[in-house]
């Protein structure tokens, strides 16, 4: 099959056809992952988007099921350098190719990823479109056609990646926190679980009055994607808990906390996404090597007069990588910490919202 890859500003790459033949559009971002490709794929927080992989082989190992993120491949499309034909490992349950196709994923191999990953470096994201077809497609339809997609700040992309009903994961611990799904990581309630945290799992949009009569120990606003000033009442639902319970965001639930006490989210030119951004923690000088996807930061000089502290940033570009509260039992991370490559040391921000939990 044929694919072309095309941008909002008109430039044109054409390649080999992957996984699903067909048509999708988002935002174009990359990924400096050298593996993990799984795991990103079916991260929540990459709705909406059209992923690049900055490695040039992906699918190596093939797809195993097993590191899913959530029960379905979320990014819109995938761009990659090159695609393993011949993927080997012994759990292996199906080619990269074939996830893509089982999930009606279009994807395009055989481009110049390098250059493409520049070009958004030096000019920001921006919108795309993919057509996977075996005939030749019309550039100047598809870029017109573009030209009419809302932009990716203004969707609502929680509402498509949120749960529908309350759920409760009951583990026998003698704490429960609710966890406010905005598009939460399987490896976040997975790393609470393992803390002996019953997990009571709410839609994103569900009011603080009906959190509130559960009487949950603590509340994590979880990651998800889109522009988190956009989520009105989930920000309403923060500022109404923020002085009864200890909480913890993590990535979107962390501007989203900000926001609720009266803070600042802008977007970055070109976000984070990778699992090798180097963060410094402000109180000890400690560097930790973090797991990243997002495309929204805190402003820090909005945080005077919220309450909060600017714990930790981003040795890369100085962004804000954790806050806390002066008085409150609130902390959150931009960074993901239940994601890791190789040391585990990030999951510590997990025993520190137990502590607060458990002294509550």
């Amino acid at each position: 099959m044929r694919a072309t890859l095309i941008l909002s500003d008109g430039t044109v790459f054409r390649g080999k056809g992957l996984g699903y033949e067909g048509k999708a559009y988002g935002e174009l971002v990359f990924c400096t992952s050298m593996s993990g490709y799984e795991e990103a794929l079916t991260d929540p927080s990459y709705k909406g988007q059209i992923l690049i992989f900055t490695y040039p082989l992906i699918g190596n190992y093939g797809c195993y099921t097993t590191e899913l993120e959530s029960d379905r491949i979320q990014v819109e499309a995938l761009v990659v350098r090159e695609a393993s034909k011949e993927p080997s490992h012994h759990a292996m349950k199906r080619s990269l190719h074939e996830f893509l196709y089982d999930h009606r994923v279009p994807a395009i191999e055989g481009i110049d990823t390098r250059a493409l990953t520049v070009k958004l470096r030096e000019e920001g994201v921006m919108p795309a479109i993919i057509q996977v077809s075996e005939e030749e497609v019309d550039v100047s339809d598809l870029l017109s056609e573009l030209k009419d997609m809302p932009p990716y700040g203004k969707l609502d992309l929680v509402s498509q990646v949120t749960r529908g009903d309350v759920k409760l994961i009951d583990v026998k611990g003698k704490r429960t926190v609710a966890l406010i799904d905005c598009g939460v990581k399987r490896s976040i309630i997975r790393s609470l679980v393992k803390r002996g945290l019953n997990v009571l799992l709410f839609p994103a949009y569900t009011s603080s009055m009906e959190i509130r009569s559960y009487d949950p120990d603590g509340v994590v606003f979880s990651n998800g994607p889109g522009d988190p000033s956009e989520l009105r009442p989930v920000i309403e639902c923060a500022r109404d808990l923020i002085e009864e319970v200890p909480i913890l965001g993590i990535c979107l639930g962390h501007q989203v906390l900000a926001l609720a006490m009266g803070g600042r989210t802008y977007k970055l030119k070109f976000g984070h996404r990778g699992v090798n951004h180097p963060v410094k923690d402000l109180e000890t000088g400690r560097i930790f090597i973090t797991s990243q996807n997002h495309g929204y930061s805190v402003d820090p000089q909005s945080l005077d007069g919220t309450g909060f502290i600017v714990t930790q940033i981003s040795l890369n570009d100085g962004s804000v990588e954790g806050i806390a509260h002066k008085e409150l039992p609130v902390m959150s991370t931009q960074y993901h910490p239940e994601g890791h490559l190789g040391p585990r040391d990030n999951e510590r921000v997990f025993d520190e919202f137990m502590r607060k939990v458990e002294s509550y």
